[in-house]
């Protein structure tokens, strides 16, 4: 492993009952650069997700973390390591300011995740921390706010927050912009964009202009495997990933464009 890959994954499969979800899985992501998962509905991109961040152990192969194999650990403890993950469904706490959300976040880094008991007096200390956060996602006037009150866009972005508030050395985004109209698409986008700068991140994305806007390298997978792997145009290009999305062979494809 290069000092220029931060994440890479050595046959990496899993099984579940004779099921094979996953499969000779070998993924390379470089340092400070944004990677896409993508693939049809059924491709295994979440079950990806769940063997690089231990929630699911694989049944072969390896996964290597800024140089370290990891395969065996448990899911905290590669969280302490730096690769945090968000998920589908946004995860904040409705009841809690979007400041507090950041502040119970920032906690965990000094060993307090679970003290919600602990006075305004001591939480103070993140104020100033959690603000800038704020500031990074573009939700400075809305601190004060239930977090159960944002819109969904803004309740993606303080998840965002709150993920940069552990430090990641590798954010993993879950379909970041799921559910999404439009303006929200645009404003989370231009937010991962932003908070991108000097960090990695890995994202599984159906959105394809998403995709295109911001990745610097895309694997396709379909069926478990990884089908074509490059840049958007590579892959938008490749008659493989055509048939995966649409069902359109490449002999079909063909005869379509000697018909046009």
């Amino acid at each position: 492993m290069s000092n220029d890959t931060i994440l890479e994954t050595q046959g990496l499969g899993k099984d579940f009952r004779g099921f094979s979800a996953v499969s000779d899985v070998n993924l390379k992501v470089a340092r400070g650069s944004i990677h896409a998962l993508i693939g049809p509905n059924g491709a295994g991109k979440t079950t990806v997700f769940n063997l690089l961040t231990k929630f699911l152990p694989p049944t072969h192969g390896r996964v290597i973390y800024d140089g370290e194999d990891i395969t065996s650990l448990k899911p905290a403890d590669v969280a302490l390591k730096g690769l945090i993950r968000s998920f589908q469904i946004s995860a904040v706490f409705p009841n809690m300011s979007a400041l507090d959300n950041v502040r119970v976040a920032l906690m965990r880094t000094v060993g307090g995740a679970h003290r919600f008991w602990t006075s305004d007096k001591a939480l103070d200390a993140y104020t100033d921390r959690a603000m800038a956060l704020l500031g990074d996602v573009g939700l400075t006037d809305f601190a004060e706010v239930l977090a159960g009150e944002l819109a969904y866009g803004r309740k993606r972005a303080l998840e965002i927050a709150t993920t940069l508030a552990l430090e990641p050395k590798l954010m993993l985004l879950d379909e970041p912009t799921q559910g999404m109209g439009i303006e929200d698409v645009e404003r989370v986008t231009s937010l991962i964009k932003r908070v991108a700068v000097g960090r990695t991140i890995l994202m599984v994305e159906h959105n394809l202009k998403v995709v295109s806007t911001l990745a610097d390298k895309i694997t396709v997978l379909a069926r478990g495997q990884v089908l074509s792997e490059g840049d958007y145009a590579t892959v938008s290009n490749d008659p493989r990933v055509m048939e995966a999305y649409m069902g359109v062979s490449a002999d079909e494809q063909a005869m379509e464009g000697a018909h046009a």
